[in-house]
């Protein structure tokens, strides 16, 4: 380049620091980067006009700096094996949104056939997580063993029991829902009763169909079949149903079938729509997912109370008494629709 040649331009823009902050309050970086930390030592009128200056000058502070002083990450790992389950998205919105509301953030680990739970629980470690919460289907005994291993990393399960005294769990009541469903079948008369369940490796823990089969029994009434399908999805769902239909004569046919969630419950009604046999069998499922509502399925459900179960989940990682808190069994609540009829009024 000869020396009549302009040079070129630095389009790139200076990333303003905390020093650059410090000099222009005429304060020490270390009073700046406290002004950006929770629970740091800082009067309130030196805080606010830090955070002024800096907002005015375009700081923003740097997480990973402060959490290796700090020894914090303010970083929670989600952990998820079926993105594909509603109930489970549901779940997941409500747990990021109520993460970044509190000033963490996620990181999202999906364990599949090709992505195992050791692996997940490795990255976690790697990244420093400050907790793990885990909202999948299967709580898997490898994925046990290593949380237990990793002492450091606190484990909270989400919408099941743990299984394990000293894992916590934040659940509903799922054994007490069992026999709330099992009360309202009873009530409309209904004395041939089933239950359509998921996997045996993923059912463990719910205590639905315990609940249930309790219930009927200690009302003299016998749980009639219990249906397995290979996976949580409609099409199971659909398939088990039919399965069942074309295997039983009509008129040994179960009245009432609850499932063991709102997907399979919602198959189950598409068999019964495919085989011409609505309002021949009634219907409840669990979770009430948004398709529930649908004036095509009109199922009654039974809720769980999601935001509170994902608040105390969150609680129990990051609040200073989180040791203290155990395991938390929440009570839910049916909502009437029309499935668990058989001729809904008009």
């Amino acid at each position: 380049m000869s020396p009549s040649e302009p040079r070129p331009t630095d389009t790139r823009i200076k990333r303003i620091t905390a020093k650059d902050v410090a000099e222009q309050v005429g304060m020490s970086k270390w009073t700046v980067l406290r002004a950006f930390t929770d629970g740091a030592s800082i009067a309130p009128e030196v805080r606010d006009r830090i955070r002024q200056t800096a907002t005015a000058m375009g700081f923003t502070p740097n997480l990973l700096a402060r959490s290796l002083a700090t020894r914090s990450t303010r970083l929670i790992a989600l952990v998820v094996d079926e993105l594909g389950n509603y109930n489970q998205l549901r779940v997941l919105s409500e747990a990021t949104r109520q993460i970044q509301a509190r000033g963490y953030s996620t990181l999202l680990l999906n364990i599949s056939a090709e992505y195992s739970p050791a692996e997940a629980v490795r990255l976690a470690d790697q990244f420093q997580v400050d907790g793990l919460v885990f909202l999948g289907t299967t709580l898997k005994r490898e994925l046990i063993e290593l949380a237990q291993r990793i002492k450091h990393i606190p484990l909270v399960v989400i919408l099941r029991n743990s299984g394990q005294a000293d894992i916590p769990f934040v659940s509903t009541d799922g054994y007490a829902a069992g026999a709330e469903i099992a009360n309202l079948f009873l009530d409309e008369g209904y004395r041939r009763i089933g239950y359509m369940a998921g996997p045996m490796s993923e059912r463990t823990e719910l205590r639905r169909l315990e609940g249930f089969r309790d219930r009927l029994s200690a009302c003299g009434v016998p749980l009639s079949k219990v249906l397995e399908a290979s996976h949580y999805r409609r099409s199971e769902g659909m398939q088990t149903l039919l399965r069942y239909l074309e295997e039983t004569p009509r008129e040994g046919r179960l009245e009432a079938l609850f499932c063991e969630n709102d997907i399979l419950a919602i198959g189950a009604m598409d068999a019964l729509v495919a085989t011409h046999s609505q309002r021949k069998m009634a219907i409840v499922g669990f979770d009430d997912i948004e398709l529930a509502s649908s004036p095509s399925y009109e199922l009654t459900t039974f809720r769980q109370p999601i935001e509170h179960l994902v608040s105390e989940a969150i609680r129990r990682i990051i609040d200073p008494d989180a040791e203290s808190l155990g395991s938390l069994m929440a009570p839910g609540t049916i909502v009437l629709r029309s499935s668990h009829r058989r001729n809904p009024p008009a």
